[in-house]
């Protein structure tokens, strides 16, 4: 019996080693898999949702921005109370656009891009029925395009924008969005060169990918090509 117990003690110690040698290689074997994966392009533990196209759809289909395009900013200032009628009146922020007026967006960013800055969005597509709201709470022609007849924002061909840096720092374009005043207007000259020279590489962009301004107000810009298409109501889905 005295000389059984050692030999069984070995035994045991053989044993316990064979299994962390065996957790090591299978330890080894799964580390190889996730290598091999990768290098492959697979990330096992993780994968990015892949940005949409726009092959199939028709160029008045709504679309949310974002899934085409990670290069832009957004404030959506619509869906908060900062904004010039103190009131949220969207449900929740989203920049939805006809696919045309989407990738016009996304061709003008290029080459925002390629200068050192990207593209923010204010506001987008606007429903009718939140153009109603906005009639409501300030009746003015002026400043909200009358409901009845609908405004081109209705139509997913307006977009309100300025330009932020690749940190998110905006650029100085003279006064915020929604600034009711000869200071946002974009024949006002009598402004430091830097504002004017920032406005000036917006709307010579913008203009040179099918967009138009308007005198008053230096971040809104029309999609000519968005003209003739119809008011539309189309609400998107607000994601808890």
């Amino acid at each position: 019996m005295k000389y059984l117990m050692p030999f069984l003690g070995l035994v045991a110690l053989l044993a316990c080693r064979g299994k962390n040698v065996e957790g090591k290689n299978m330890g080894k074997e799964i580390v190889e898999i996730k290598k091999e994966n990768t290098s492959q392009g697979v990330d096992t533990l993780s994968q990015e949702p892949r940005l949409k196209t726009f092959k199939g759809l028709a160029d008045t289909t709504f679309v949310r921005l974002a899934d085409f395009s990670d290069g832009f900013a957004f404030d959506l200032r619509y869906a908060t109370e900062n904004n010039f009628l103190k009131a949220k009146v969207y449900d929740c922020a989203e920049c939805y656009t006809r696919v045309k007026t989407a990738k016009a967006l996304i061709a003008a960013n290029k080459d925002f891009l390629d200068k050192g800055v990207k593209i923010k969005f204010y506001d987008c597509y606007r429903p009718n029925s939140v153009q109603y709201k906005m009639w409501e709470i300030v009746p003015n022609p002026q400043y909200v395009a009358n409901p009845d007849k609908g405004s081109i924002h209705n139509k997913g061909g307006a977009v309100d924008i300025t330009l932020v840096d690749m940190q998110g720092n905006e650029l100085d374009m003279g006064t915020d969005f929604d600034y009711f005043g000869k200071r946002a207007y974009h024949d006002n000259t009598d402004l430091p060169e830097e504002i004017l020279a920032n406005r000036k590489l917006l709307k010579e962009t913008m203009e040179s990918h099918g967009f138009w301004s308007i005198r008053t107000e230096w971040w809104h810009y029309n999609l000519s090509a968005a003209s003739n298409d119809k008011v539309a109501n189309f609400k998107w889905e607000c994601n808890d």
